[in-house]
């Protein structure tokens, strides 16, 4: 038998955890070839996720969990996930059934029948997404196309299906500022596409606001290019030749014409969006100052408080 682990990361999502625990339980007993081993990854929670997870550990030996002493972000998640599983292949896949457990068994087909390390979920479109946030989503992708060297597939789900392999190649990256899209891309392993269309959430909102979004987008950027402190110092070559340019125009127009020099207006235009662009670019090299400065104190990814076979409640009580 073939056996499957299923990483869910999971943050205040105690009304999706028992949704998503029957959907997946019937995918697999299609599955007859496969066994599963579900991994549900507390990330500090604050509703009853975990006691949720508690339940169901105790009722399935097939689910286990890992629960962090505080929010660590579902990159931390990721990682814990798939350093805890023990399957022969690894899946990657969020609670709240837009990644649709039904996938799976031709995901794992494809990885049988074809010469493939990888099966991922696309998506064009997505029904949860605002017009202004699509129109981000899709900037977004388009930038990082352009000044990133590793491959970023526009509407990339985490949702794959990934052999051993790639796994460990993915675990074996311990760098503190992550981006799984970008990891999973890194490694090089050969990936397949499957477009679909997101249903909508079944349960619960979205904790993904458009600010963290952004600030997601910043990281990955960040993680993956140089490009914005390259383009930062061609423009600062830039305006050193304009500015050079335009001395020299002054003062031939003084000395031959005998022009007057220009009046304060223009001048405090001009230095107000020198100085915008000056503080621009310091903020982008801030950026990437800020992530070496986090790599630099090799902090742990996160903090495991509990495991379904260690609960420190429990020890407690036994002593």
């Amino acid at each position: 038998m073939t056996k499957i682990s299923v990483i869910v990361p999971c943050y205040n999502e105690e009304e999706a955890i028992p949704i998503f625990y029957q959907e997946i339980t019937k995918v697999f007993k299609t599955m007859k070839t496969c066994t599963l081993e579900l991994i549900f990854v507390n990330d500090g929670s604050k509703d009853k996720s975990l006691e949720r997870m508690r339940s169901l550990a105790k009722e399935d030996k097939k689910v286990r969990y890992l629960s962090f002493s505080r929010n660590f972000g579902k990159e931390a998640a990721l990682l814990a996930g798939l350093k805890y599983a023990e399957g022969d292949y690894v899946a990657v896949m969020d609670v709240d059934l837009q990644d649709p457990p039904e996938y799976l068994p031709k995901m794992y087909k494809m990885l049988l029948e074809e010469e493939i390390d990888c099966v991922g979920l696309k998506t064009a479109s997505h029904k949860d997404y605002s017009l202004l946030r699509r129109f981000f989503t899709s900037c977004y992708y388009k930038i990082i196309a352009k000044v990133s060297s590793t491959e970023m597939v526009a509407g990339a789900r985490d949702f794959r299906l990934m052999t051993k392999q790639m796994k460990d190649a993915v675990i074996s990256m311990q760098e503190y500022n992550r981006y799984s899209k970008g990891l999973f891309s890194f490694v090089g392993f050969d990936t397949k596409w499957i477009a679909y269309e997101t249903p909508e959430r079944k349960v619960g909102k979205s904790k993904w606001s458009f600010w963290k979004l952004f600030r997601y987008a910043i990281e990955a950027i960040v993680a993956f290019s140089t490009t914005p402190l390259v383009l930062s110092s061609f423009i600062g070559i830039l305006f050193c030749l304009i500015a050079f340019i335009m001395i020299l125009v002054i003062v031939i127009k003084t000395l031959v014409w005998g022009d007057p020099v220009g009046g304060w207006p223009s001048l405090a235009c001009i230095i107000i969006f020198v100085s915008g662009i000056q503080l621009f670019f310091f903020g982008v090299i801030g950026e990437y100052l800020s992530k070496t400065y986090l790599e630099t104190k090799k902090r742990p990814i996160y903090i495991v408080k509990e495991t379904e076979d260690a609960n420190p409640k429990t020890k407690m009580k036994k002593k």
